[in-house]
């Protein structure tokens, strides 16, 4: 079993982070986690969208 993990900061970079990989993944998705996290430096939001991927 293995695991690969992706970190962006726009959803849209993460999703096309993950079909890129899951195209070419020889192997099977064992299971995927999915993570967003919210910070604030003064006014300005920081978003990280995260998955985990476990596979075969």
């Amino acid at each position: 079993m293995k695991v690969k993990i992706f970190d962006e900061s726009h959803e849209k970079d993460l999703e096309g982070k993950v079909n890129e990989f899951l195209k070419e993944l020889k192997g099977e998705v064992i299971d995927i986690k999915f993570e967003t996290a919210i910070m604030t430096m003064g006014e300005e939001q920081i978003y990280c969208f995260s998955a985990m991927i476990i596979y075969q």
